[in-house]
């Protein structure tokens, strides 16, 4: 059995399985829990399909295991594991009525997201299909790129989760933090720095499966495409919520870059300068 055929195969149980549990637990974030595990699974199913020992797949495997690594860690310790819903699931059932939504959480939540989650590893196929193609210095630049933006986004997501450690901290003493939403360090450059590490190192991924197949464009970039589509709606219902939460957050808007990091605009604003770098 090829190896396509074996992720669709998984990709259909694994489906199963975040449907089932929505509606027996009532908790639509399933697909969330499986998000930083399942294209792991997927990547060594195309190693342990190849019929030799590849470098270029071993390592992306590699590197897509270790961007599965960061994520979960991360995931896990904001709760992720222990049966904590993302809050934008709730804000959507409020907006449907009951049979809106389940038939949202089949389609979208369920089918499509695990949908990108079998394209956006499909580089792999790219490799496993060329595996007479040695592996040069550009393959090696490629690799060295991913570990770097997956260093830029443990670094966003750090200075997120202790920024809200600390204005937890803040609440916790009876006051009223200074600045109610991160925008220091990373994210004094990009409103959503870690959207811009995590979709790179896709695009990664596919530049490397590309290389092997020695195609600029190929079927495997609607991967990269779709998720980059995903993050795109994802960040502006995001923003929406956080508008809604934080009137002062339009002129975060105004003066900092949605996701590629660049430099702040000047504009006046009603933010102290001081509280920008500070809780």
């Amino acid at each position: 059995m090829n190896p396509l055929s074996i992720v669709a195969i998984l990709a259909g149980l694994f489906s199963l399985y975040a449907w089932v549990a929505s509606l027996i637990t009532g908790d639509t974030s399933q697909v969330d829990r499986l998000w930083s595990v399942v294209p792991v699974v997927y990547m060594w199913v195309y190693v342990l399909s190849a019929h030799q020992s590849h470098r270029r797949l071993l390592v992306m495997a590699v590197l897509v295991t270790a961007w599965g690594v960061r994520l979960t860690f991360n995931f896990a310790r904001k709760g992720g594991y222990s049966g904590v819903e993302d809050y934008r699931w709730a804000v959507l059932r409020a907006r449907m009525n009951k049979w809106q939504f389940q038939l949202f959480n089949f389609f979208f939540i369920v089918i499509y997201q695990n949908f990108i989650l079998v394209i956006i590893t499909l580089p792999a196929l790219m490799a496993y299909e060329n595996q007479g193609v040695k592996v040069s210095t550009a393959d090696a630049f490629l690799a060295l790129l991913f570990i770097l933006l997956l260093v830029g986004e443990f670094i966003a997501d750090q200075q997120q989760w202790d920024f809200h450690q600390a204005k937890k901290e803040i609440v916790r003493s009876g006051k009223m933090p200074r600045v109610r939403f991160l925008q220091a360090g990373a994210f004094k450059y990009s409103r959503h720095p870690n959207y811009f590490f995590e979709l790179a190192q896709w695009w990664v991924i596919y530049v490397i499966g590309a290389h092997a197949a020695s195609k600029v464009v190929a079927l495997p970039i609607v991967g990269a495409v779709l998720l980059t589509l995903l993050f795109v709606g994802s960040t502006r219902f995001t923003e929406q919520i956080s508008l809604g939460k934080y009137p002062e957050y339009v002129e975060y808007q105004r003066r900092t870059s949605a996701v590629i990091p660049w430099v702040q605009k000047v504009r006046g604003s009603n933010i102290p300068v001081e509280a920008v770098d500070a809780i």
